[in-house]
């Protein structure tokens, strides 16, 4: 049966007088004093069930808790299951009674149910909590972009025709099992030996390797079409084989799909030597949400851009998630309403780096109702015309280079340099996950 928080003390939740402990303890009370998100969280949690039958799972308060925890020490699952059975600290701190040691899979599922809007929730929550307590004044932010790798390799065509070929080979074998009698050909040692060869061939001898990788591609596309067709006519009285097979053709046609569209783009880039443009390229089988992000035309990322907004006291005020690869400069006017909700007020003076600068952007932030707007770099624009004096710029521009340092703090400390977590959605999670972590820490150090 869920609940949303035990209302009665236990002397297990008694926190340990040690460096950790004492750490933990804070953010416990900066957690205990804003409750109001954890019906959100029981909502994300005891979604399509009923929680009122049933053996005691981990309720609201506990699932936020250990999901801040893994994000605060920046555990895997498996580290974080030990952790909670093993550390006083880290027990006291998840309000876990004396028998409860949750696994590794029951901590996955119940953090990972926490959707993207309830994690925005509870940072609106600790930023309101921050201007009650006069942490955080919402008078000066300052807001720079970067870039949070997906959980993939690099994305070279043939890696991608050999992903291809050997997830469809799985499924094929998988099929196999369930209806004998399919007739395909394990071609995984033979694309990986062409790979290799491609790798390893000069740029004008690669042409050759990547059409026998082609047909090595064409040949499973074949061996898929006709597994689905026998899919498609299956049928057994046993309800569980009926959806072993529904799944196996749902898996099959979303990688047949996936699979041709990666011989497509090797088609015209390889053979045809055509540029194929970045949204029309597909970056992998299992996180293909992932764009292609250029940086100042040096380096090539594959991930999402995330914008991060901070205040004086360096907490994350706001994270905004777009699709693609934006132009910083046509997001000033959303950045500046979304500071304007989540703060209740508009601030005073915004610091923006260089590639926000924009003429437009400046008169959308103005527009705002922003007294000083400052780019880090001036894109040709007047100084008076965007602060009231030299000083002022001096100075905006020169609290604007502290958020280099938190993100740093967050890619290092807080797991932002790579998602771990699959699909968009995981994506969009785990970003806010950290963003919490990272305010709670602040809160606490405050």
């Amino acid at each position: 049966m869920r609940k949303i928080f035990e209302n009665q003390p236990n002397l297990f939740h008694l926190m340990p007088n040690n460096k950790l402990g004492k750490q933990l303890g804070k953010i416990s009370v900066i957690l205990s004093e804003n409750k109001q998100v954890l019906n959100n969280i029981f909502i994300d949690i005891a979604a399509d069930k009923d929680h009122t039958v049933g053996r005691n799972g981990l309720n609201a308060n506990q699932v936020l808790r250990c999901a801040v925890l893994k994000m605060l020490m920046n555990f895997t699952y498996e580290r974080l299951e030990f952790h909670l059975s093993d550390s006083q600290a880290m027990r006291a701190f998840a309000k876990l009674n004396y028998n409860q040691k949750p696994s590794k899979s029951s901590l996955q599922a119940n953090i990972k149910s926490i959707s993207e809007d309830t994690w925005e929730k509870i940072n609106k929550a600790l930023v309101m909590y921050s201007l009650d307590t006069k942490i955080e004044t919402g008078n000066m932010t300052r807001t720079d972009a970067t870039v949070v790798d997906t959980n993939i390799h690099e994305p070279l065509d043939s890696t991608l025709l050999q992903d291809g070929i050997r997830v469809i080979t799985r499924i094929l074998g998988q099929i196999n099992e369930l209806c004998p009698g399919l007739i395909f050909t394990d071609h995984n040692r033979a694309a990986k030996k062409r790979v290799m060869e491609i790798m390893h061939a000069k740029q004008n001898k690669k042409t050759k390797p990547y059409k026998k990788l082609l047909r090595l591609a064409d040949n499973v596309a074949h061996y898929a079409d006709q597994a689905h067709a026998r899919l498609e006519a299956y049928n057994d009285p046993d309800i569980e084989k009926k959806l072993l097979a529904e799944h196996l053709k749902e898996q099959l046609e979303y990688n047949l799909k996936m699979l041709h569209k990666v011989m497509d783009q090797t088609i015209r880039r390889v053979i045809n030597k055509e540029h194929v443009p970045a949204d029309e390229k597909l970056t992998s089988f299992f996180e293909p949400h992932s764009d292609i992000i250029v940086k100042d035309r040096r380096d090539t990322y594959f991930g999402h851009k995330v914008y991060l907004t901070t205040g004086k006291s360096g907490l994350v005020l706001d994270c905004m998630m777009p699709r693609g690869n934006p132009n910083d400069s046509t997001l000033v006017g959303e950045i500046v309403d979304r500071q304007k909700q989540i703060l209740e007020k508009t601030p005073r003076q915004i610091s923006m780096d260089g590639g926000f600068a924009s003429q437009d952007g400046l008169n959308k932030a103005k527009e705002a109702g922003v007294k000083d707007v400052c780019f880090a770099k001036k894109r040709n624009l007047n100084i008076l015309d965007m602060v009231k004096s030299s000083y002022v710029y001096k100075k905006l521009r020169n609290f604007r280079a502290g958020i280099e340092a938190i993100i740093s703090a967050m890619k290092r400390a807080f797991g932002l340099d790579r998602c771990t977590w699959r699909g968009w959605e995981g994506f969009k999670q785990y970003v806010w996950s950290s963003v919490v972590a990272f305010n709670l820490q602040i809160l606490a150090t405050a």
